[in-house]
């Protein structure tokens, strides 16, 4: 999966969605990114209004910035590293906490080639944090690290736009 042009309309229609059903209910989001690196927060904010519900977003790639940035406990980092559903979890809860929104996202996982911390490449894991509490998504994705990354954002869209529902 990769932002080829033919997938723009989808994307667009997808994203003009979220958005719409954020703006009807007088909601914001924002975003905790580290497999991603701001992907996420630049898909969401590539359809017109974006800046609406928007409300910004943290690229959290280096593993300190996890806990300084976006609030995810250092224990919980030190005890099983940075691939973790509660980690996703907890950087969505920052997400929301430290941009005042009212639904954070956060995605963590790895793109490969390599494993990281025992995780296979392809795992990635999806957080959400929204008014009724959180939501950890667990995917496996396959082929290469820039195809892996982008499935991760569309995959956090598409759960997000259920979460919406």
């Amino acid at each position: 999966m990769s932002f080829r042009p033919e997938r723009r309309v989808e994307h667009e229609e997808l994203v003009g969605g979220i958005l719409e059903s954020l703006r009807l209910r007088d909601l914001t989001i924002a975003t905790a990114e580290s497999l991603t690196a701001g992907m996420l927060s630049m898909l969401l904010t590539d359809v017109s209004g974006a800046s609406s519900v928007v409300r910004g977003g943290l690229v959290v790639y280096a593993t300190d910035l996890k806990s300084s940035l976006a609030g995810v406990s250092p224990e919980l980092l030190a005890e099983g590293g940075a691939v973790q559903p509660e980690v996703a979890e907890q950087l969505a809860r920052g997400a929301r906490r430290h941009c005042a929104a009212d639904w954070g996202v956060g995605l963590t996982g790895v793109a490969g080639p390599d494993w990281q911390d025992g995780v296979p490449p392809g795992t990635v894991h999806l957080g959400f944090a929204g008014p009724r509490g959180s939501v950890i998504r667990t995917e496996r994705l396959s082929g290469d690290r820039g195809s892996i990354r982008c499935g991760a954002a569309f995959r956090a869209l598409e759960h997000l736009e259920g979460l919406l529902r």
